[in-house]
């Protein structure tokens, strides 16, 4: 069996560390990354073969790094690992040229397979969410324009999805590997950008436009 060089992008360590120890023989880790620009230098230093892709991190997110090393030509094939499971993330990342997604629910051996498969050309999604792709590239309309959810930040629109689907703080911060202090900013700041005045609103707001 050959073996996959990786590299891993998440901007939390433990997680990295995690990661690293789940992952069966097959695969070599020859690097980490925790931002944006320290992962388009470690691909371009190392060459991986697949490069486990967080969404949301500091200096642009997952978007960022596909659109500056795709966009330079590289043919390094993209896994997106995340704990998020929105249809936009997915979508998002997917038109930026990953060849996957899975969350971070995922087992240390069902990743393991989903590396080989994606280092050999398949492209590979968490079962759920294959029907977001799917949707999004059979239809030929373009998504419509949202300025209200276009000004909040991907890490905002985190915190948001998981205050709509009846998360208390503490369980927010634990599930985003966030302090409860960055969570009651977060809340903060969405608030003043739609103009809302209590998570209650906030709730009613992201099923309206199913972010749920």
């Amino acid at each position: 069996m050959k073996t996959v060089r990786v590299l891993i992008v998440d901007d939390h360590r433990l997680f990295r560390s995690g990661v690293r120890a789940e992952l069966g023989e097959s695969i070599q880790v020859i690097g980490e990354a925790e931002d944006v620009e320290s992962a388009v230098q470690a691909i371009a230093e190392l060459q991986p073969d697949v490069v486990l892709l967080d969404v949301h991190m500091p200096g642009g997110g997952g978007q960022e790094v596909l659109k500056r090393v795709l966009g330079s030509g590289s043919q390094v094939r993209f896994l997106a690992l995340s704990v998020s499971d929105a249809a936009e993330d997915v979508i998002g990342v997917i038109r930026g040229g990953a060849r996957g997604y899975v969350t971070k629910t995922i087992s240390g051996a069902e990743l393991t397979d989903a590396i080989i498969r994606v280092s050999d050309g398949d492209a590979v999604f968490s079962p759920r969410l294959a029907g977001f792709v799917l949707d999004a590239f059979a239809s030929t309309e373009a998504p419509p324009i949202d300025p209200e959810l276009d000004s909040l930040t991907q890490r905002e629109r985190e915190v948001l999805r998981l205050i709509a689907r009846g998360y208390a703080y503490k369980e927010i911060a634990k599930e985003l590997f966030i302090s409860v202090k960055t969570v009651e900013t977060h809340v903060s700041s969405v608030l003043r950008k739609l103009q809302l005045s209590n998570r209650h609103e906030l709730s009613r707001w992201a099923t309206a436009r199913r972010l749920v």
